[in-house]
């Protein structure tokens, strides 16, 4: 403790006879203070070489000096070999705008100002003319020039495998081989289906009314009679793809819902697949599942860990088949008018078991088509 206060004295003391006779910012005023540290800038010429400030506010007059750094004199040229130097221009001075902001730094206005500075005053004829662009100082310069030398990799975006989102697992020939499905969708008191093609032509669209779903004491009986008349609407396919619901076992609140859908999901299974025997052990099955977050995902509508309303991609869906000549989905005369108003804003939500049929069809298809390529 008394070395320490030792030195704290003997600082102060030499500091002030440092000071003596100074005016402005280097001039310590009077009684004892502590001893400040040092702040130090980087020169704006290298980037390299430290200028020691000693207060907190304001420079002295005499760091204001605009003559260059001795450090370093040699040009931004010196540091690239001729090769390097001609890439580094070929970009500037031929890419768009659009192509120079890939480039690091070249964003916003800084992309602006080379293209602005180039027509202006004709094309960089060195690296070191780059620093007078405008917010293009040489720590900047140097870092969109390796930028241009080692471009940063595209990450590659991940896409989703349809294969992973289907159960029981199936081989993928299989599901190319399919001419068509029949995509099934269970609300609380409806159950809905598209019929879609590979050629993505839709060929039957509609829901069914289920009075007893959700009903006094669950009866099986008339749980089998409501989802027996559904079964026998549906057409006949080479596979059916049942939506799996994304409620998990943890929400309590959820927990009737979840056993409805379970209940309905394993009597679809049972109705739908047809008794395997030992002679055909080789056949795929009929019926799966397709992950509802899957279907989210692909169409962009989770928030979260919850799936927002499709009603918008199917009334985009339906505007296109009539608009353009290659729709993303072709749909019947008949089908259009009779479902134009149903997915309109402010109508409810009648049809989200519609859409999200719809929707899992198209998301099979194209997630199959994607996973192949």
């Amino acid at each position: 403790m008394t070395m320490w206060f030792a030195r704290r004295v003997l600082s102060s003391v030499a500091q002030r006879g440092q000071y003596a006779g100074r005016s402005g910012l280097f001039r310590r005023p009077g009684g004892f203070l502590p001893e400040l540290e040092l702040r130090y800038l980087q020169c704006t010429c290298c980037w390299r070489s430290r200028i020691p400030v000693a207060g907190f506010e304001t420079l002295n007059s005499t760091l204001s000096s605009t003559a260059p750094c001795k450090d370093d004199v040699r040009s931004l040229d010196a540091y690239y070999t001729a090769e390097q130097r001609t890439v580094i221009l070929q970009t500037l001075n031929n890419a768009t705008e659009a192509e120079l902001t890939r480039v690091k730094l070249l964003r916003g206005r800084k992309c602006l100002n080379v293209v602005e500075y180039r027509t202006k005053h004709g094309p960089f004829k060195t690296l070191e003319s780059v620093v007078n662009v405008p917010l293009l100082k040489h720590k900047s310069a140097v870092i969109v020039f390796n930028s241009i030398l080692n471009p940063p990799k595209k990450e590659k975006k991940v896409k989703i495998q349809l294969i992973k989102f289907i159960r029981p697992e199936v081989d993928r020939s299989w599901l190319e081989e399919a001419s068509s499905i029949v995509s099934i969708v269970c609300g609380t008191h409806k159950v809905a289906w598209a019929h879609v093609d590979r050629a993505m032509t839709v060929l039957d669209w509609q829901q069914l009314d289920c009075p007893n779903f959700l009903r006094g004491t669950y009866l099986a009986s008339a749980y089998l009679n409501d989802i027996t008349s559904v079964v026998s609407l549906l057409p006949s396919a080479d596979f059916y793809i049942v939506e799996k619901s994304s409620i998990s076992h943890q929400n309590t609140a959820l927990f009737p819902v979840m056993a409805h859908m379970r209940a309905v999901e394993a009597m679809l299974f049972a109705l739908l697949e047809p008794r395997p025997s030992q002679l055909e052990s080789n056949i795929p099955p009929r019926v799966l599942n397709m992950m509802r977050t899957a279907v989210g995902r692909h169409f962009g509508l989770m928030v979260g860990e919850s799936r927002t309303s499709g009603a918008q991609a199917v009334r985009k869906m339906m505007t296109e088949s009539v608009t353009q000549k290659i729709p993303r989905l072709n749909f019947p005369q008949e089908l259009l008018v009779k479902y134009r108003n149903a997915f309109q804003m402010g109508r409810g939500r009648g049809g989200e078991e519609l859409c999200d049929a719809l929707l899992q069809a198209v998301a099979f298809y194209e997630l199959l088509t994607e996973s192949s390529s």
